[in-house]
């Protein structure tokens, strides 16, 4: 005997099945919304303020306009914004890499070789490319996508960090800062300072939640990514180290357990994207030396145990601009940047921060002090040292909403002038 089922007629207007998947992702998605949305829209409002002032200042001053599109000029205020370095990635983005030592015929001094696009590592202009092809965009609006994009990244990584240390709040204070830090007005331009942070705060990230294999495989994309990648892999090293002599005991005749193992990896992935590139690159100069030959004589960049650095230091505050590649009014933001970290290192030592964010500050801080270079520069040198807005953000967590809005937003608009218009058009960034 048949079992008979009634069904409920159907009225055209019964709601729709949603999929499984569909139900388990939109709480996901809204809790993503809720515990990161703040965070984006608290960058994303100062950094645009920021942007504004400085693209107003390019356009009321209108110097670019009598410059080399190369150099800082350009037929639109935007345009400055991929000149210098960020024409360099460009050309590495559309042409690729043709590493040569070049003597420029009958040159002595400092600048004896032709400048040549191997200095500039490739990750940066490999995603350009990629998603130029992807979107149908030029280069320029690629570039920008990328920075853009990277920039956002890097501050709900800094976030991310600086909320295992002081909380929530003080990590959204940390997102705002890294908007209108000294030298930010890179973030939204053709460099890769963004990039290069975003892969440091989620390295960090990772290696204080014992990610190890993560933290690696982003060391490793860091490396490919700028040269001072070298102090995250010593950080990254280091902090295995510390884990490892917690875990003694997880070492047995049989060889090491998966306790060992990650930290061990990751310690052998990091390095290879920095020293992979510089390999290749010293191959193909036939010279085993030849990376830092190309930066010494086309861009007089050098180690010098900091001897520039001291003559600068000792220079601008009796009022002697007589050094080498002296820019007054960038190097005396340079000079308060370079004095600031030190505070603000012995400040974040007193949180008992872990050792990852500790080496990687002070390693990333000497390799720049010790390098003979344009000392206005070291604003956007520094610009990755974001655990240096650690002590700054746990210290702002205590002031009302309206108090952080004044002092935020102030510092935005000011940035559009001393983080962005002074670093492209007073200088060299």
């Amino acid at each position: 005997m048949s079992t008979l089922q009634l069904r409920r007629p159907s009225s055209g207007f019964d709601r729709p099945e949603v999929p499984r998947g569909s139900r388990k992702l939109r709480p996901r998605l809204r809790a993503a919304a809720v515990r990161y949305g703040p965070v984006l829209l608290t960058y994303g409002v100062l950094k645009l303020a920021g942007f504004a002032v400085f693209m107003y200042l390019l356009d009321s001053a209108g110097d670019f306009r009598k410059k080399n599109p190369r150099f800082g000029g350009g037929e639109h205020a935007w345009d400055v914004l991929a000149s210098w370095d960020g024409w360099w990635y460009q050309q590495i983005a559309e042409h690729g890499y043709d590493p040569a030592l070049r003597p420029v015929p009958g040159a002595t001094g400092l600048i004896t070789l032709e400048g040549n696009s191997a200095a500039f590592f490739p990750l940066y202009p490999t995603l350009m490319r990629l998603v130029s092809e992807c979107t149908g965009l030029g280069l320029y609006g690629a570039g920008m996508t990328v920075s853009v994009i990277a920039s956002f990244a890097a501050a709900l990584g800094i976030h991310a960090v600086t909320t295992r240390l002081g909380g929530p709040r003080a990590g959204l204070v940390a997102a705002g800062l890294w908007a209108v830090w000294p030298g930010s007005g890179t973030e939204w331009s053709g460099y890769s300072e963004s990039l290069y942070t975003a892969l440091a705060a989620w390295t960090c990230h990772a290696v204080m939640t014992r990610r190890w294999l993560t933290a690696g495989l982003l060391t490793c994309a860091a490396g490919l990514c700028r040269p001072t990648a070298v102090a995250l892999v010593a950080a990254l090293a280091v902090a295995a180290v510390l884990t490892l002599r917690r875990r003694r005991k997880a070492w047995h005749p049989d060889g090491p357990r998966p306790g060992v193992r990650r930290p061990l990896a990751a310690v052998a992935i990091a390095p290879l994207g920095l020293f992979g590139y510089l390999a290749w690159v010293n191959y193909r100069m036939g010279d085993i030396n030849g990376y830092s030959k190309l930066q010494d004589g086309a861009w007089a960049h050098k180690f010098d145990w900091g001897v520039h650095t001291f003559n600068v230091l000792t220079s601008i505050p009796v009022g002697h601009f007589d050094y080498l590649f002296a820019m007054p009014f960038e190097d005396v933001i340079g000079v308060c940047v370079v004095l600031m970290v030190p505070v603000l290192t012995v400040l974040l030592m007193r949180l008992r921060p872990p050792a990852v964010l500790v080496v990687y500050t002070v390693l990333s801080y000497l390799m720049v002090m010790t390098t003979q270079q344009y000392f206005g520069n070291v604003s956007r040198y520094l610009l990755p040292l974001f655990p240096l807005l650690v002590p700054l953000a746990v210290a702002m967590r205590r002031l009302r909403w309206p108090s952080l809005a004044a002092v935020l937003g102030t510092a935005a608009l000011a940035s559009g002038s001393y983080a962005g218009y002074v670093l492209f058009e007073l200088g060299v960034p």
